[in-house]
């Protein structure tokens, strides 16, 4: 029988190979090599966590109703009996009380969606702390950026589907962002809500982008990924042997398919516990939308309290100076422009031409395959730091009346203590950051010139008390002196032999003075000269050539960046 089975099995490669000539293909990828790293696995969790989004939703979708007509509700739930609400409601909350599976279904949805966004934030942050975003990766990190921002956009239009209470008030903030763009604003909130808010219309055109239109996008990006991860040879984190022109890892197949296998069957029963024991969204506490309550605790999921945290910092005037004009007949609202849509719009900015703007105060044009240690780019960790610390303030204040109430705080002074942190708060962060990656430098600098302290205190012949050091292996000297010594570019002179003022110089000044900023303060790796002279010291001449040899290892470390 099983002879029957394999040949069937062959006559069916074969059939099929002859036709595409995919065998080929087939053989390229399995013998693709990817570093063994835990870090890698983020990725997956964010692939792994789309996947059961998609699974869920076609059982929702099933079931819910995308309409904003208005009915009497008559289901199992006794306590909202004779309640009026919109069909999209109603079919939510039949779907949590009178679907087989249908709560553990909506649960698993959305705590998949929280998973899949903090994924890919945390993805992001280790390819920002890393470099991994460098050439040839540059725009493999706008798709990553792309598909951070579809996140947000799949996890808002799901978010307000229910129409509950919760969602209602998210989506009027929406409508009052809308309506503060000049001029424009107050046009696109009408097509949007087809007329004035809450409209008849929103909710199905909700549902289609939240189906079709952002997971199509999701798809093309995460194939768009997947394709440039295969054709740029992978990222892999420093270590003896592992150069820009190599990649030390495992065969794709069968090893990494058969550990991303099981890491997806781990994932989806994480997901599936955690939506079986822990409540989330609970529509029906929250009853149908009705514009006029607005209690505390209506927060947006986490990932979009940023905007929320925003738009509570933002005061109405400073002083005399306020922040809503009159125009010409129109009404410039900058207390909801400014955090709603100006700030943002910095943040993310930023964040998508980061690569670029790096790479412009390096000067370094050359391809990069192996990552950094955060601790060898201090500016760039620093700014990280900054930013997720920018980000948690915003958050915080997203939150400020629970905040408030859990702690007894008075709500006015957490909000001005909040609007002094965002300031404040990202600045401590970076300095402390930094040093915090310079010690860990002058630590590495320490650990390759003396070795690690072994507490055993010998005496010389000379009567000297000394501790005896451990010198490091090749692995250990590799990780710490393996990393590029950049410094601040140099730019040409402002004025010519013949003392004429060269065009450009203010842009170039500007230039000079990013790149100090990143690198004028720097740590410079141990030379091989330097790790001679320390280990040549007090040893005899018996040591000197396992010295030697050691120090043969630093030059080749130094050698593989300089090339």
């Amino acid at each position: 029988m099983s002879t029957v089975v394999n040949k069937a099995v062959n006559g069916t490669v074969s059939y099929v190979d002859d036709r595409t000539s995919i065998g080929g293909f087939v053989k390229f990828f399995a013998r693709k090599l990817f570093p063994d790293h835990w870090s890698f696995m983020l990725g997956e969790v964010a692939l792994y966590s789309f996947v059961i989004l998609l699974l869920t939703g076609v059982f929702l979708t099933a079931f819910f109703v995308p309409s904003m007509n208005l009915i009497v509700y008559e289901g199992s739930l006794e306590t909202m009996h004779g309640v009026i609400m919109s069909e999209a409601f109603a079919s939510t909350v039949n779907m949590s009380f009178d679907i087989p599976g249908g709560i553990l279904m909506r649960q698993m949805h959305h705590w998949a969606a929280l998973l899949f966004n903090a994924a890919i934030l945390v993805h992001m942050s280790r390819i920002f702390f890393t470099g991994a975003f460098r050439k040839p990766r540059e725009i493999n990190w706008l798709v990553g950026f792309t598909l951070m921002i579809l996140a947000l956009a799949a996890g808002f239009t799901g978010y307000s589907l229910p129409d509950d209470v919760l969602s209602g008030n998210g989506l009027r903030i929406i409508d009052g962002v809308l309506k503060s763009v000049p001029i424009l604003g107050s046009y696109v909130s009408y097509w949007l809500f087809g007329g004035e808010f809450p409209g008849e219309v929103l909710i199905p055109r909700l549902f289609t982008a939240h189906v079709l239109l952002v997971p199509a996008l999701i798809l093309v990006m995460v194939a768009l990924h997947l394709f440039l991860v295969f054709l740029h040879k992978h990222t892999q984190y420093p270590g003896g042997g592992k150069t820009d022109r190599n990649v030390v890892g495992l065969p794709l197949f069968p090893v990494y398919t058969a550990k991303a296998g099981g890491f997806f069957f781990v994932v989806f029963g994480v997901v599936a516990l955690i939506a079986a024991v822990f409540s989330i969204n609970p529509v029906w506490n929250y009853g149908p939308y009705d514009p006029s309550p607005v209690s505390a605790g209506t927060q947006p999921d986490w990932y979009i309290l940023i905007v929320d945290g925003a738009l509570r910092l933002m005061p109405g005037w400073i002083g005399n100076f306020p922040f809503e004009w009159e125009f010409f007949g129109f009404t410039l609202s900058l207390n909801i422009l400014i955090p709603a849509l100006i700030l943002p719009g910095i943040f993310f900015g930023f964040l998508a031409l980061y690569p670029w703007i790096e790479a412009w105060a390096t000067g370094d044009k050359g391809e990069k395959h192996v990552l950094d240690r955060p601790r060898n780019v201090p500016t760039r960790t620093a700014l990280g730091v900054a930013i997720i610390t920018f980000y948690i303030v915003t958050v915080l204040e997203g939150s400020n009346d629970i905040i408030a109430n859990l702690f007894h705080l008075s709500l006015n002074d957490l909000t001005y203590f909040l609007r002094v942190a965002l300031f404040v708060a990202p600045v401590i962060a970076f300095l402390v950051t930094k040093r915090i990656a310079f010690g860990l430098q002058r630590k590495d600098r320490e650990l390759v010139l003396h070795g690690h302290e072994t507490g055993n205190v010998v005496r010389t012949e000379a009567g000297e008390y000394m501790e005896v050091h451990r010198p490091l292996d090749e692995q250990e000297i590799w990780l710490r002196v393996n990393y590029p010594n950049h410094k601040p570019l140099d730019i040409v002179p402002q004025y010519n032999e013949d003392g004429v003022r060269r065009k450009g110089y203010g842009w170039d000044r500007f230039k000079l003075s990013l790149s100090k900023f990143y690198y004028e303060e720097r740590v410079e790796p141990v030379t091989p000269l330097e790790y001679l002279e320390a280990q040549h010291h007090g040893h005899g001449a018996s040591e000197h050539e396992a010295i030697e040899a050691d120090a043969d290892t630093v030059s080749a470390s130094a050698d593989s960046h300089d090339k």
